[in-house]
């Protein structure tokens, strides 16, 4: 997938316009550069990983954007962002890593201002693979994102995955 094709995807999660949001998880970055065009100028993007080598591309390719190495399995900070500051957080593929995702999506959403859009990206119907080890099928997200104190998520976009399967996007909001 290719940041215009990306861009797409989040289109009905993300509004145009300026914000602060964070990519948990930028990687390469296909995102993270289908955000900074979806938001647009003034606005200010933390792309969030914890591979340095991917950051430091990401940094050299992306103008704007502040890059912040982290596991997101551990406490970490976002530097000028404290939390509750945040309009939107944006998760790519990055939660079906995690040994326990609801724990970290709560951690994450604590930098979200009240209101605030947390958008996820996964794969649905999924079973466990070294790809996927964690998946999180649609049907799981109320109780994820409830537990993580958001709003009933919707899904907003769907589309076919080069992988195989359907990947999905969701939004919903911090109370």
């Amino acid at each position: 997938m290719d940041a215009r094709e990306a861009e797409r995807l989040i289109e009905p999660a993300v509004p145009s316009g300026p914000g602060v949001w964070a990519d948990f998880g930028a990687g390469d970055g296909t995102f993270t550069r289908a955000l900074v065009a979806r938001l647009g100028p003034g606005a200010q993007v933390f792309a969030v990983d914890r591979d340095a080598r991917a950051l430091a591309a990401l940094e050299r390719s992306v103008a704007g954007i502040t890059s912040v190495r982290a596991d997101l399995g551990q406490p970490f900070e976002l530097p000028g962002a404290p939390p509750g500051t945040l309009d939107g957080l944006l998760l790519a593929n990055t939660l079906h890593f995690m040994r326990d995702p609801p724990a970290v999506l709560a951690r994450l959403v604590a930098w979200l201002r009240p209101g605030g859009s947390a958008v996820l990206i996964e794969y649905d119907q999924r079973s466990p693979s070294r790809w996927v080890p964690h998946p999180i099928d649609a049907a799981d997200l109320p109780a994820l994102y409830q537990a993580a104190g958001l709003a009933a998520p919707r899904v907003v976009a769907r589309a076919d995955s080069a992988f195989g399967g359907e990947m999905y996007v969701a939004v919903g909001r911090k109370s």
